[in-house]
């Protein structure tokens, strides 16, 4: 795991992108989705095997490190979850913003971890 910290209040430093890692991280801020993990973990291997690729291999790893980006800061996941509590708001005008607030914060978690 990266050692610094640079939100000032993230509940574990950003893990490395490796598969070990993120497993790690995610146990301590999401353990109820390591099930989850290990399953699209499996299909990603699957693919890359069949597609003789590592792309799927390489598309597993930032969609976890981005999912644990948002579960390991407490701004990103405050947004996150406002947003996915509103998407489907009666009021269109406040569902539009929850889905563009839901954009904004998987943008801002994918570019950290490429950072």
């Amino acid at each position: 795991m990266s050692s610094q910290a640079e939100h000032g209040n993230e509940l574990i430093p950003r893990p490395e992108l490796t598969p070990d890692a993120l497993r790690e991280a995610l146990a301590v801020v999401a353990p109820g989705r390591l099930d989850e993990m290990q399953a699209r973990k499996d299909e990603a291997f699957a693919k890359a095997v069949e597609w003789q690729s590592l792309s799927p291999v390489q598309s597993w790893v930032l969609i976890w490190a981005r999912d644990i980006e948002i579960a390991r800061r407490p701004d990103l996941s405050s947004r996150y979850a406002w947003a996915q509590d509103h998407l489907e708001h009666e009021d269109p005008a406040l569902a539009w913003e929850a889905l563009r607030e839901l954009s904004a914060v998987l943008d801002e978690a994918m570019k950290a971890v490429r950072e």
